[in-house]
């Protein structure tokens, strides 16, 4: 199994209401504590199959332009998301599955660029994004898997995991990988200083849910070696380059 990144934006920054007021309030923290933002997706080669987990923008979506003292900027373009994922030597066709963690347009965008993807998805996030189809699988769950207790497995290895909070219907998915437990969460957190000082952003659709989910993905990590890998910081690519295991 190989596991590769597909980037997008990078050298953007977010504040830390944005990352860290989703329960207290931003009032509560400093807009002046800056963390580093980006812009990445993932890819799975399994060696029989190529796995996408979420897609990005269509090609040529509009941007709004850098502001500084903006929540949310999420850097310069880097590229397109169809151009980096030809970049690493594939082409659309070779996609057989796509794995969506929730239906924003930074995570799903850019669906129609794959004809041969099978399409996994909650149900309420499929709903959400009206998607229907053959090639639309919405996700059963029903199986634990270690602290979670809805999963999916969709191949050997790679498992699809019920995480709501973000978006009612908010999924992670997880690759095991020599000894590794790979975790791309989506928008669990927003930058890996939330995750370690266990705050929520203050963009959710069901904040109880959301406190839930993040206090499983943080029992996984202290019980199981885990490379975080964040969309939405540099330290998502940075920690799958390195494999570096999160500690909390």
């Amino acid at each position: 199994m190989e596991i590769k990144v597909i980037r997008m934006f990078d050298g953007g920054f977010m504040n830390q209401p944005f990352a860290f007021g989703g329960e207290e309030g931003k009032e509560k923290f400093d807009e002046q504590i800056i963390y580093r933002s980006s812009l990445q997706n993932f890819l799975i080669d399994t060696g029989n199959e190529v796995i996408l987990v979420d897609t990005g923008f269509k090609s040529d979506t509009p941007f709004p332009a850098k502001k500084l003292g903006a929540p949310l900027y999420m850097g310069e373009k880097v590229a397109d998301y169809i151009d980096a994922f030809t970049a690493l030597g594939y082409k659309p066709e070779q996609v057989t599955k796509i794995l969506i963690t929730h239906k924003h347009p930074d995570h799903s965008a850019a669906l129609e660029y794959f004809p041969n993807a099978k399409v996994y998805i909650s149900p309420e996030d499929a709903d959400a994004m009206n998607l229907a189809g053959e090639n639309i699988v919405r996700a059963a769950y029903g199986t634990p898997y270690k602290n979670f207790p809805n999963a999916q497995k969709v191949v050997d290895g790679v498992w699809f995991i019920e995480a709501k909070g973000h978006t009612y219907g908010n999924s992670i998915i997880i690759a095991e990988n020599d000894g590794l437990f790979y975790m791309f969460h989506g928008d669990v957190t927003y930058c890996d200083a939330a995750l370690k000082a266990n705050k929520l952003s203050i963009v959710f659709e069901d904040i109880k849910a959301a406190r839930q989910t993040l206090d499983n993905v943080r029992e996984f990590i202290k019980n199981n070696p885990t490379v975080y890998l964040s969309t939405h910081c540099p330290e998502g690519y940075e920690n799958l380059e390195m494999k570096r295991v999160m500690t909390l």
